[in-house]
């Protein structure tokens, strides 16, 4: 006699708890130290800008022998080389800047001959060149904001004779090129905040003229103008932290009469627009930390009342609104350092009692909750640098073993530290934390290495003894259960 359907799924459930429990009592990920610079913490090879390439990580570190060059590692001690030693012997090149562009990563260094230039590499020793000296001699044209723009890389760079300006590069030394000479002469327009808007590239430039303002490029000079002066005359609207979302950048500027407030572009000056004056009149709200969340703005802005709090916005002035005021009155809960993981945003804020601590929201007062009191009590946690690692997110947090990685699944419970790497209340510092392909790349001190490159990849683990009879426990109840049914 077969059971019926319903029992055969309360059995069916009894047994997916039981290996569920064994799943959550396993260890979920590997660690592993690679000391680039053997010796004590006085030796530190500080690995940080980390890049992938071809399933790799790039990254700049310090050794004994090379000074800071560019190193590579595929995540082993044996994979984890010197790519190249730019500028021969104990004195450092100093890559920076790393931006991935047609299969390669492009970056500034300085070989000690040209200058801080514009170099590109494959992860090779041989495929690793100096593009162009842009700046002739020993100067350096100190490339900046590089950014990689349909099919060339745009860039800000000082040819020794139009200022910090506009340029791109194919890869190539005769495709290397400034776009335009937007502050005429000597002095810089020291474009910055290069953000792609679909077939554009918004970024921010003085022309002398207009003063800081937003600027748009399609890659070409004529293509290169300005989109709105939003502060008309030659007073800076300053506009900050571009965050594009769908075909929307939202970004914060001062046009004068507003104060600091949260506006919207589509890339042409009729559509370049103050979104909403949250703090109403000529004082500043003071938008910050923009960030994409189910396609919606969320924000941290004092609106004179709530002091600096949650927003939202769907890119209207009625749309606009508080989320929620989380630390009650003027004071602000100082929104900041948000993620979104498994349908929620989490970041980290201060409601008056617990100091600041990790937070969710689903976009509504209800759904925005404290997840853990990290740091029992008014002593705060501060937790920042959010990244999702095999299905869990991971951060940094200032807990009794001081500042470590620690790990959440949206609960208290599931909210738990990853490693003490050095041991006590000291703290590792975990820092530049990058997800390249399945493991997480960071720097890290224990105490007796100094601060080196740590790897965390999420693993399948082999069952212990004491798991494999939990597993034929749960087989053996199943068939008891099943047996037992159908005697029924």
């Amino acid at each position: 006699m077969t059971p019926p359907r319903s029992s055969r799924a309360g059995l069916a459930g009894l047994v997916t708890a039981l290996l569920g429990l064994l799943v959550a009592s396993s260890p979920t990920r590997a660690q592993e130290l690679i000391d680039i610079f053997p010796g004590t913490n006085d030796d530190s090879a500080t690995p940080s800008d980390f890049i992938e390439l071809d399933g790799q990580a790039l990254f700049k570190a310090s050794d004994a022998t090379a000074g800071r060059e560019l190193w590579k590692s595929d995540g082993t001690a044996a994979g984890t080389v010197l790519v190249k030693d730019i500028l021969p012997g104990i004195d450092s090149s100093g890559p920076q800047q790393f931006e991935r562009f047609n299969g390669e990563v492009y970056f500034s260094a300085d070989d000690g001959t040209h200058g801080a230039e514009l170099w590109k590499t494959d992860g090779t020793a041989a495929g690793t060149l100096l593009i162009k000296d842009i700046f002739p001699g020993s100067n350096g044209s100190r490339p900046g904001v590089l950014t990689a723009f349909d099919d060339v890389l745009l860039f800000r760079a000082n040819d020794g004779t139009t200022g910090d300006e506009l340029w791109r590069s194919d890869g190539t030394t005769a495709g290397t090129v400034l776009v335009k000479d937007i502050r005429p002469g000597i002095s810089r327009s020291r474009p910055f905040e290069l953000t792609v808007l679909d077939d554009l590239a918004l970024f921010v430039a003085d022309d002398g003229t207009n003063g800081e303002e937003l600027w748009r490029t399609d890659g070409t000079t004529a293509g290169t103008v300005l989109v709105k002066d939003i502060f008309p005359g030659n007073d800076d609207s300053c506009p900050s932290d571009l965050t594009l979302i769908d075909d929307t950048v939202y970004f914060i500027a001062d046009d004068g009469t507003h104060g600091e407030e949260l506006w919207k572009t589509d890339g042409t000056s009729a559509g370049t627009v103050l979104v909403a004056d949250i703090f109403p009149g000529s004082d500043d709200s003071c938008p910050s930390r923009l960030a994409s969340f189910a396609d919606t703005l969320y924000f941290g802005a004092n609106d004179g009342t709530h002091g600096e709090e949650l927003w939202k916005s769907d890119g209207t002035a009625a749309g606009t609104t508080l989320v929620v005021d989380i630390n009650p009155g003027s004071d602000g809960s100082s929104f900041s350092h948000s993620a979104t993981f498994d349908g929620l945003l989490f970041f980290s804020a201060e409601d008056g009692t617990h100091g600041r601590e990790l937070w969710k929201t689903n976009g509504t007062a209800a759904g925005t909750v404290m997840v853990a009191d990290i740091v029992p009590g008014a002593e705060e946690s501060l937790p920042s640098d959010f990244f999702e690692v095999g299905g869990t997110l991971v951060f940094t947090a200032d807990g009794p073993e001081g500042n470590e990685l620690w790990m959440t699944d949206g609960t208290a419970a599931g909210t738990a530290l990853v490693a003490d790497l050095y041991p006590g209340i000291e703290g590792s510092f975990p820092s530049d934390l990058t997800i390249i392909g399945d493991s997480l790349f960071l720097a890290a001190e224990d105490g007796t290495h100094g601060d080196e490159l740590w790897i965390f990849t999420p693993e399948t683990p082999i069952p212990t003894m004491s798991e494999w009879a939990l597993m034929l426990l749960a087989a053996s109840l199943a068939l008891l259960g099943y047996r037992t049914l159908a005697r029924a």
